[in-house]
C-alpha cells in the first residue's frame, strides 16, 4: 500500500512525523482529504482536527488552531502555532478556557477586545469538538 510522509509541527515542537495512508483536515474552504501522490497545494487551514490514518490502519488525531498546509506528492506538512495531540487534550481545561473566553466576550470594551474574544472562542469551540471526536473514536 502506498503511503505519504506527514509532519505536524507547532511553534514549540514536532507533534507528529510518520507515514500515513490518508490525511483529513479542515481547509479554509472545507474538509480536505489527502492521499499519496496528491497534487501540490499550499493553503490555510481552520481550527479543528487533523486525522491521520496510519499505514497499519490505526488513526492519530491532532488538534490544530489553524495554520498552513503544504502538500507535495510524497509529503504533507501542517504548520500551526498551536497543535495538541488528541490524547493530550484536556476536557476540563478546554471548558474552563471557553468559559473565560465567553466572559471576556461579555466584558469587551472595544472592537479589538471583542475580535480577540471571538477568535479565542472559535478556537476553543473547535478544540472541544476535536476532543469529542477523538474521545468518540477511542
Amino acid at each position: 500500500m502506498s503511503t505519504i510522509h506527514v509532519d505536524v509541527v507547532s511553534a514549540e515542537q514536532s507533534i507528529f512525523s510518520g507515514e500515513a495512508r490518508f490525511v483529513a483536515l479542515p481547509g479554509e474552504a472545507g474538509e480536505l482529504g489527502i492521499y499519496p501522490r496528491h497534487t501540490p497545494l499550499i493553503t490555510r487551514i481552520k481550527p479543528g482536527s487533523v486525522r491521520i490514518e496510519m499505514a497499519d490502519g490505526s488513526e492519530e488525531f491532532v488538534f490544530v488552531a489553524g495554520g498552513i498546509l503544504e502538500v507535495q506528492p510524497n509529503c504533507v506538512t501542517v504548520l500551526s502555532d498551536t497543535a495538541i495531540r488528541g490524547k493530550d487534550l484536556d476536557d476540563e481545561k478546554a471548558n474552563a478556557a471557553r468559559a473565560a473566553a465567553e466572559e471576556a466576550l461579555k466584558n469587551a470594551k472595544n472592537d479589538i477586545d471583542l475580535a480577540r474574544a471571538q477568535s479565542e472562542l472559535a478556537v476553543l469551540a473547535a478544540q472541544i469538538t476535536a476532543l469529542r471526536k477523538y474521545r468518540g473514536k477511542k
